[in-house]
């Protein structure tokens, strides 16, 4: 019998019916997880974050490559299989844990450091995970992640095209993305309707440009802005950020103003679109923005 009809006889033995509210798609070729597995630079003394355990397919081997591997996964009929069965290796802990309720600072206590996190996830939650991820960047060393073709190509996207946009700025700002493999639908059960990708997110190498942004959250509040109707000009979208509401005392023209001054002063013309500037446009223009709202 295949890997596949094992998933899939498995499944229907323990009436675990993979749940389309969690959008689960369970990986089922032993050859190709260990191959996903060796796209994480796992050594023998690291704790992996392991995101969407599902039946273990990838457990077993980034298990046999890490010191220890803390098992998250949020569906509580796969838990209950696992701890019946007790069929994971004996430096798992598995967890019942919806990843984008984590508290991250317990995460990195776990993990006695800076988090290193392998995951296979559900496509419905690709971008908030993402956002986590962003959010939580100070205690991220790298990640590893399956994702659906389209998502993974925003995040390696490049200025002036249509998957460029608020994932791939913020996330360029705290990390560097590489493609790394191709999975074709037919290494999991149920097959997807399209490719997904390995990513490799790593949040080490970029020190140089996060210390060229001072405020972090005006930047993330700036590039939301920007790209909030991508066919306006950064004057309007930025101008309907409300920046400078404070300091214009309500009056729409001054804020306007103020914030094609900052436009202009950033190198950039206000009649600009969002899906054109590069990451350092959006450092800059948070630089000058800062300058005008503290002046």
């Amino acid at each position: 019998m295949t890997r596949y009809g094992e998933t899939r006889k498995s499944l229907r033995e323990e009436n675990l019916a993979p749940k389309k509210q969690l959008g689960q798609n369970f990986l089922v070729n032993r050859a190709t997880a260990e191959a996903v597995a060796r796209c994480g630079p796992i050594t023998e003394s690291d704790i992996i974050i392991e995101v969407g355990v599902g039946l273990g397919a990838l457990t077993q081997p980034i298990a046999n490559r890490a010191s220890q591997v803390i098992g998250l996964e949020v569906d509580s009929g796969i838990v209950r299989f696992h701890q019946e069965k007790e069929d994971l290796p004996a430096n798992v802990t598995l967890i019942h844990q919806d990843i984008l309720k984590a508290d991250f600072e317990e995460l990195y206590k776990l993990s006695k450091g800076p988090l290193k996190i392998m995951a296979n996830l559900p496509y419905s939650i690709s971008n908030p995970f993402l956002f986590t991820l962003i959010a939580n960047q100070e205690k991220m060393d790298w990640a590893t992640i399956m994702l659906q073709k389209e998502v993974a190509d925003r995040l390696t996207a490049e200025p002036g095209t249509k998957q460029y946009g608020i994932p791939t700025v913020l996330l360029k700002s705290c990390a560097t993305v590489k493609s790394l493999l191709t999975l074709k639908p037919a290494e999991f059960h149920p097959r997807p309707k399209i490719d997904s990708i390995v990513v490799f997110i790593d949040f080490s190498a970029t020190e140089a440009i996060g210390s060229r942004i001072y405020d972090r959250l005006l930047f993330q509040k700036i590039v939301r802005a920007a790209f909030s109707q991508r066919r306006k000009t950064l004057l309007n979208t930025l101008t309907g950020g409300g920046f400078f509401k404070e300091i214009a005392n309500g009056d729409k023209k001054k804020e306007k103003e103020l914030t094609r001054d900052c436009i202009k002063k950033s190198g950039l013309s206000p009649g600009t679109r969002a899906e054109t500037l590069d990451l350092d446009a959006f450092i800059d223009l948070t630089q000058t923005f800062t300058q005008t709202i503290t002046a």
